[in-house]
């Protein structure tokens, strides 16, 4: 949610009617509020004391009131639809979709500094919007994508460590062994072992976060270029923003490609903390494990089939629609190929959420860039009518809560089409935009003081038990 303050004149006039995808389709009007400094810390600085005090009013006056109830089915089903985490840096509703601090994908589109007029957000806006739930000014995401810039450097060892894992290693297992090698640098780890009092546990915190939200890109993109281009690195471009300096280092000079880039960081930043990253991120980081360390351990989670490496599933299983039936397949037939899939015992990845309950705004925002970028693209017309095609075959079926396509359904073909055609890497992509949201809501978990971590776990024994006597 945004921190609601004072609004002045110039915050009202930026307020928007944006229409909410509900069924009533209600407007409602949207006051943002606008940063003033220049400098992202010194706006933590200020925030911190206010949001403290607003958990303690919190505890103290609502610490009994009850949030539901808890069934077998939840606790059976991976603790799914529990209410069990603060996460202020988004929230996902089931119908809605994701919000950033209190903003939908299409609103930070508006409102959130881009590039070139009427262009995609830069991330570096997204990164000031959540942690300060205020909307920045382009002189202030100017200032902070040249911060990253100066914190984007790289200890040999690291690069060394990479290299001796065999190059057949999947893309994730690099990076997240990359991650655990800069860990060595961590500043939060070397005050705590000198004693830093538990109320300044946020300051290191926070030089490890900016650190390795601008170091990621540059250990993702080594490893792109040792697995597919023969080890032949590109330098950071001094000159150009996160999003576009993270193609540029993996090869790609397009300004679509940048655009496209800009976005995909963006929208995949940050989903509520309950997701398999970010709630690892968050239970290792309960521990005091220093921001590195959480990380890594967030994209060991990401790396799964389940989470994070969907993204490469859907354009393989794209792929082989192409294969078998050609890139003109009709509709009927790829009712059938399905059909086939899921008769197989296998799942259509790209379809389905633990949540929504509707089509992923970040499904339907990259499917408006395809549609004015690259309307006539085979692949995306292929994913077109796959939208057509398989929620009614799911809905069928009938064992499908959502059968509405997510994110990953999309952004496989915008990265093909580019000419990032290497499935495998994908979920690597993933890391580098979940490295904002993460380390945002990390930095926030210090500085309120969260504890650690520990639900109550039990046997289907004492299920057994406890549902006789109910």
């Amino acid at each position: 949610m945004v921190f609601y303050r004072s609004v002045s004149l110039l915050s009202k006039l930026r307020s928007r009617a944006v229409q909410q995808s509900n069924v009533s389709n209600s407007v409602r009007w949207l006051q943002v509020q606008t940063s003033s400094g220049l400098d992202l810390r010194s706006e933590l600085q200020e925030l911190i004391p206010e949001q403290q005090d607003r958990l303690k009013k919190i505890k103290s006056e609502y610490g009994k009131v009850q949030l539901g109830n808890i069934t077998v089915d939840m606790v059976l089903g991976g603790m799914r639809g529990m209410t069990g985490l603060l996460w202020e840096t988004s929230l996902l509703d089931p119908d809605e979709g994701i919000r950033f601090r209190g903003l939908s994908i299409p609103e930070c589109q508006k409102v959130l500094p881009a590039a070139k007029p009427g262009g995609e957000p830069l991330p570096e806006g997204l990164l000031w919007l959540l942690l300060t739930g205020k909307v920045p000014s382009k002189e202030q995401v100017n200032s902070l994508s040249q911060e990253l810039r100066s914190r984007a450097t790289i200890p040999d060892h690291v690069y060394k460590t990479i290299d001796a894992l065999p190059v057949t290693a999947h893309p994730m297992t690099q990076f997240a062994t990359g991650v655990m090698a800069l860990q060595v640098q961590s500043e939060f780890q070397k005050a705590y072992e000198k004693g830093i009092h538990k109320s300044k546990f946020w300051e290191p915190t926070y030089e490890d976060s900016m650190n390795l939200i601008a170091q990621v890109p540059l250990v993702a993109a080594y490893v792109y270029r040792r697995m597919y281009k023969n080890g032949d690195t590109i330098p950071k471009d001094e000159s150009l923003d996160y999003g576009a300096n993270f193609a540029h280092m993996l090869g790609f000079s397009s300004s679509e490609m940048h655009e496209l880039m800009r976005l995909y960081v963006t929208i995949h930043s940050d989903h509520e903390g309950g997701n398999v990253s970010a709630h690892t991120g968050h239970l290792v980081a309960s521990a005091l494990s220093d921001p590195y360390l959480s990380f890594a351990a967030a994209l060991n989670g990401l790396a799964g089939p389940l989470h994070g490496l969907a993204n490469q599933e859907v354009l393989l299983w794209i792929k082989s629609v192409v294969e078998e039936c050609g890139e003109n397949i009709s509709k009927e037939q790829l009712k059938d190929y399905v059909w086939k899939t899921l008769n197989s015992g296998k799942v259509v990845p790209g379809f389905g959420h633990g949540v929504l309950r509707k089509t992923d705004p970040r499904y339907t925002c990259q499917r408006e860039f395809a549609m004015k970028h690259l309307p006539k693209d085979p692949l995306f017309q292929l994913v077109s009518k796959l939208y057509e095609v398989v929620p009614p075959v799911l809905t069928e079926l009938g064992k499908v809560k959502n059968p509405w396509p997510n994110v990953d359904a999309h952004s496989g073909v915008l990265l093909n089409y580019y000419g990032l055609t290497e499935a495998r890497y994908y979920t690597v992509l993933f890391g580098v935009s979940r490295a904002l949201g993460i380390c945002s809501q990390l930095i926030w978990d210090r500085a309120l003081g969260l504890p650690l971590e520990r639900p109550k776990s039990i046997t289907m024994e004492w299920l057994e038990k406890q549902c006789k006597k109910a």
